[in-house]
């Protein structure tokens, strides 16, 4: 399997791992992408101010939760700032 192929479905394993654990498996709620934060980025789970402004910052669509294109937005904005591209 292509590389890119395979750090895609790395996502979305990630985004399953969490997404669903409130009863709907296609977004993260507030409190599911903070889980996915202290496990994934320990040094970017803030406390509930900061959470909730990256929350908010990464909902684009302002329903309330993350969707896995939202997810996938994050991630490739995290890479930017990494100094990965």
């Amino acid at each position: 399997m292509p590389m890119i192929e395979e750090q895609l479905k790395v996502l979305k394993t990630t985004f399953d791992k969490y997404a669903g654990k409130d009863g709907d498996k296609g977004s993260l709620s507030k409190a599911e992408l903070a889980d996915l934060l202290r496990e994934e980025f320990p040094g970017m789970a803030g406390d509930k101010k900061e959470l909730d402004a990256f929350f908010t910052g990464l909902d684009g669509d302002k329903d309330g939760k993350v969707s896995f294109p939202e997810f996938v937005q994050f991630a490739a904005t995290l890479l930017l700032i990494m100094g990965g591209m």
